[in-house]
């Protein structure tokens, strides 16, 4: 049986430049098996204080020192998270940009860059599977097998669905459904019938009116579908119906794609990579499948 370890990625922003750095340093380690957790937008000593009992926490219940790697750029945050987290904490910063500063004598803009490698053909083939299925299930296209979606994006028309469904499946391995909520479902204030059955898989985006005349206008110019008082009558009538259903909410008005997806993995505790994604491809589409 494998060695287990677990390993924080810690990062002021998404994460996925501690993920991808990290992953590519774990993957040299094959007789261990490393349990993942992601703690994104750690940007203040609050949330960088929480980060630090949760991996303090771990290795009081394992018995052993988490790994962690971090992209937390402030640097008494940083230090902070090296001097009191009860880990072997490897920091980005510390280690790659300092000597690099000194080296040129110039000083870094502090925006981490993104690796593209994959840590491994399983979750090379979790991707392509998460995709096919994303694309299957996009804007209620299909509703056969919805229990197989790890996540079910429900909204209004245009709200950043499908792009976040996507961006969670070729990123994080996510097999993520979406659903639209029409003027129907708010007439009769319940959910669609075909997601109902999945309600704990469920969450939903928001977005403000104004900014969703905007792109409604774009893409209908002069609808009725993209004028300002049915995109508040629509967003209103939607939110109340996620709150009514108690469905986790995130308004996506301000936030670029890889915010909303990061932070709709971190809420709903998704597991990225699972193995079973990896048997699902297998069992569907063979080992020989080309990609």
């Amino acid at each position: 049986m494998k060695d287990r370890r677990t390993v924080f990625f810690i990062s002021d922003r998404t994460g996925i430049t501690a993920e991808m750095l990290g992953n590519s340093l774990l993957t040299q380690f094959e007789a261990i098996h490393f349990h993942r957790v992601t703690i994104p937008f750690v940007d203040s000593p609050e949330k960088a204080a929480d980060a630090i009992r949760e991996v303090n926490a771990t290795a009081a219940v394992e018995g052993r020192r988490p790994i962690v790697v971090s992209s937390v750029v402030d640097e008494v945050m940083s230090e902070t998270i090296r001097r009191e987290a009860q880990a072997l904490t490897l920091d980005m910063f510390q280690i790659f940009i300092q000597p690099l500063e000194t080296e040129l004598g110039a000083k870094s803009s502090h925006a981490a860059g993104r690796s593209h490698g994959l840590a491994n053909s399983h979750e090379y083939f979790a991707r392509m599977e998460a995709i096919n299925f994303t694309q299957a299930y996009d804007d209620g296209a299909s509703t056969r097998d919805l229990d197989k979606a790890q996540v079910i994006l429900v909204g209004v028309s245009r709200c950043g669905k499908t792009p976040t469904s996507l961006y969670l499946a070729l990123q994080f391995g996510i097999r993520a459904a979406n659903f639209p909520l029409t003027p129907e479902d708010f007439v009769e204030r319940r959910l669609p019938g075909s997601v109902a059955p999945y309600r704990e898989r469920l969450f939903g985006l928001t977005i403000h009116a104004d900014r969703l005349r905007e792109i409604r206008e774009e893409r209908r110019p002069g609808s009725r579908y993209a004028q300002l008082d049915n995109c508040r009558h629509e967003v209103r009538e939607a939110e109340h119906l996620m709150l009514q259903y108690n469905i986790p909410m995130l308004d996506t008005t301000t936030k670029s794609i890889e915010e909303i997806a990061t932070t709709i993995l971190h809420r709903a505790k998704l597991e990225t990579f699972l193995p079973a994604s990896f048997d699902y491809y297998q069992h569907h589409y063979g080992k020989s499948q080309h990609l």
